[in-house]
């Protein structure tokens, strides 16, 4: 008997080292391919936004109508709001020149806000047992706006605060590590250290797109947004086909 609670739990992705690599991999691309829309083909930040929240929005319908879990449809809405998030922040941080850092605090408001609304409604942030509609949607919606926050992040790191890309990186790579050695050692609720590195995985992709995308001159490994954007998305699409086959078959319920 189908109770409806158990398709929705194996909708997402399981939580491992591979779902953080692959989450990494997925918001590094998200950076390099935004910028390779809005910039290196001159679409303009508000027009590419709007390409990228439609493309989102298709995703996230798609997911929404299946029955269970597939890594390639959760991957692709996972990058699509990485996409949509890139070119979201760098419209509301310059070209409607709200600057990195009033923009960031912004999007933590909105995502505070998510955050709370999913914890009052459904008694629970667990990213392991979504098993309503709102729910689905109150997770999705978190991360995009966490995706978001984590390109102003990851821009004001790499801008405004002296670190350059290669120091933003280093710096969100040890807080990274901090939280993982956080979770390994002590029993700090999960959950928030779920969330709390789910947000900082965006700016070490963002400023770890910027590190491969951007000329020597400017810190950066000069790989420009289409060969990082190239290489990025045949790591993602090698991974997602591992995890595609390493899933054993289960039947719809």
């Amino acid at each position: 008997m189908n109770d409806g609670v158990t398709n929705y739990g194996n909708k997402v992705a399981q939580i491992g080292l591979s779902f953080w690599l692959m989450k990494i991999c997925a918001t590094t691309l998200g950076e390099t391919a935004g910028d390779l829309l809005s910039m290196t083909l001159n679409i303009g930040y508000g027009s590419s936004s709007l390409i990228l929240i439609g493309l989102f929005f298709i995703s996230l319908l798609m997911q929404l109508g299946a029955r269970r879990f597939h890594p390639a449809l959760y991957w692709s809405v996972i990058l699509t709001t990485s996409t949509a998030g890139t070119t979201m922040s760098d419209y509301m941080d310059r070209t409607l020149g709200l600057g990195y850092a009033t923009g960031s605090m912004i999007l933590v408001g909105l995502l505070a806000v998510v955050l709370a609304t999913w914890a009052i409604t459904e008694k629970s942030l667990s990213v392991s047992n979504i098993n309503t509609v709102r729910a689905e949607l109150l997770y999705w919606i978190a991360i995009l706006c966490s995706n978001t926050l984590g390109t102003a992040l990851g821009d004001y790191l790499a801008d405004d605060s002296g670190l350059g890309f290669m120091g933003g990186a280093l710096l969100i790579g040890s807080l990274i590590m901090a939280i993982a050695l956080t979770a390994y050692l002590s029993r700090v609720n999960r959950i928030f250290l779920f969330w709390l590195a789910f947000v900082l995985t965006r700016p070490f992709g963002a400023t770890l797109g910027d590190l491969m995308s951007k000329p020597l001159d400017k810190g950066g490994l000069d790989f420009g947004t289409v060969g990082s954007s190239a290489v990025l998305a045949a790591l993602l699409v090698a991974m997602v086909g591992y995890a595609m086959w390493r899933r054993s078959p289960e039947p719809v319920r």
